[in-house]
């Protein structure tokens, strides 16, 4: 049995449910790598024209300079805060999706239940794992996300102070 017989294995005995709860990974994958990469490649060129400027000015303590400078580290507060938002969302939607494939597994229980009988073990099974298979995904996926979302946002808090030295007053 190859590793795609085991994919499609997998995807069957979780029900249809999987196959959301994958969509919801792969679009959580795409938003971490996204902050990653901008942190990594494209945050130091957003920095550096503002920062440039504001080095440059002869002033910075009258009223407008003021708020050029609150503009400006609002304006990269916000770039660095990015995707953060989609991230959370879509890791609170992971468990809830698992919750709805513990759902209509138990629903396929039921209906080989009342079908059957209780005395047909191997029936039922088909219903359990779709039921356990999806909450496992849901909560496994939330967690990763979780965690890679925290880290991002503490990255993005540091980046945040780092900015508010950058830009400082004489």
């Amino acid at each position: 049995m190859g590793f795609l017989d085991t994919i499609n294995n997998f995807f069957h005995q979780g029900g249809p449910v999987l196959f959301y709860i994958f969509i919801v990974v792969g679009f959580m994958c795409f938003f971490i790598v996204e902050r990653v990469f901008y942190f990594t490649f494209e945050f130091s060129s957003d920095l550096k024209k503002p920062l440039e400027e504001w080095k440059g000015r002869s002033e910075k303590r009258s009223k407008i300079a003021q708020k050029i400078r609150s503009l400006e580290i609002s304006r990269l507060s916000m770039s660095l805060e990015g995707n953060l938002r989609n991230i959370k969302i879509l890791v609170a939607i992971c468990p809830l999706l698992g919750l709805l494939g513990t759902v209509t597994g138990m629903i396929s229980v039921f209906e080989v239940m009342a079908e059957v009988g209780t005395g047909n073990a191997r029936l039922m099974a088909g219903g359990i794992y779709m039921a356990t298979i999806p909450t496992m995904a849901g909560m496994f996926s939330a967690l990763i996300g979780l965690y890679c979302g925290n880290q991002l946002e503490s990255y993005s808090k540091m980046k945040k102070q780092k900015v508010q030295e950058l830009f400082y007053v004489d």
